[in-house]
């Protein structure tokens, strides 16, 4: 029998040997578990007893009574405990010391790759020489695991993990809470408000449940729903500018809309013409303006949130061009 780092073994406590610890053995090999890897009662010599076996800090392999929180093959999502930028994140694996991420199981994109308090899907394996590494849990690995999503969770918002992103959208495991492992969702990237890293928690709505039992999500708000937010977003923005103007209209690129509001082209079309339909706004070439705002600015608002003239102005005056 050989002892295998990674799993999970009954081995006979075959003697003490101060001040370092006890000899665990399987008949024919013996491993150390030191005393500060001990749990519970003082353990008896001639007994047996499962302990965990891993590698310790001088690559030695060693016997642990603490229970990991992964074994050897398994999957398991782990928390980011520290980020070493040449060799890898340190996953927190349940046993007072951490499981490397190396980089090479990393995304490429530095802005991709996890950061501290993030949660990765892994699975846990042997690197070249015999060490525990971690390695990432792709979908084949997950899908084994997920649950398939009920119907009623269509329009529903959940949270749950990136478990890798592309150009295309991002997949993620989602949160399954008391009833399994997870579901497993899509988020292509137009419905994406940004490029999420892998292990990072997100929010997003279901606006598919696929009869696989996968969901396709969105990082945004229904039209309807989303309208009336970014409308909202676009009048402060004009409100808080100097003279109620903005060099933002259908003429402005996707590009420039999705940095300055974070929103698509299109929802910030959808919101302007809201504004418009409304009063509230009317665009002169590639150029937004407040309807009713005062040559420096001044807004009062009226009953019922719309907007009137500051005391003593001229309602046709037109705000000036900010520089």
């Amino acid at each position: 029998m050989s002892l295998v780092a990674g799993t999970t073994m009954k081995l006979k406590l075959a003697r003490e040997v101060s001040p370092y610890g006890y000899f665990m053995t399987d008949g024919e090999n013996e491993v150390l578990m030191h005393y500060t890897e001990l749990v519970g009662h003082r353990p008896q010599i001639g007994q047996f007893y499962d302990v965990f076996l891993f590698y310790d800090s001088e690559d030695r392999i060693a016997a642990t009574m603490k229970k990991p929180l992964i074994a050897l093959g398994e999957v398991a999502r782990l928390a980011v405990a520290d980020i070493h930028p040449r060799i890898g994140a340190f996953l927190e694996m349940g046993l007072g010391r951490q499981l490397l991420l190396p980089l090479s199981e990393q995304p490429e994109l530095k802005e991709l790759r996890p950061h501290r308090g993030d949660e990765v899907h892994v699975i846990l394996a042997h690197d070249k020489i015999g060490r525990l590494v971690a390695k990432v849990a792709f979908e084949e690995e997950l899908a084994e695991l997920a649950f398939r999503a009920p119907s009623s969770w269509q329009n529903a918002w959940v949270e749950g993990w990136v478990t890798k992103t592309l150009k295309i959208g991002s997949f993620v495991m989602i949160d399954g809470g008391v009833l399994g492992f997870g579901a497993f969702g899509f988020i292509p990237a137009s419905d994406r408000t940004r490029m999420l890293r892998l292990g990072e928690r997100v929010k997003a709505r279901v606006t598919f449940v696929r009869e696989d039992g996968r969901v396709n999500l969105s990082m945004h708000q229904r039209k309807e729903v989303g309208r009336l937010e970014d409308s909202d977003r676009i009048l402060a923005f004009m409100k808080a500018r100097q003279n109620g103007a903005m060099p933002y209209s259908d003429e402005t690129g996707a590009d420039i809309i999705k940095q300055k509001f974070g929103i698509s082209k299109s929802a910030f079309k959808r919101a302007l013409g809201k504004l418009m339909r409304d009063g509230l706004v009317a665009q002169e070439g590639s150029w937004t303006k407040l309807t009713e705002a005062d040559a420096a600015g001044g807004r009062v608002e009226a009953p019922g949130g719309g907007a009137r003239p500051a005391a003593g102005t001229n309602a046709a005056a037109k705000p000036g061009l900010p520089e």
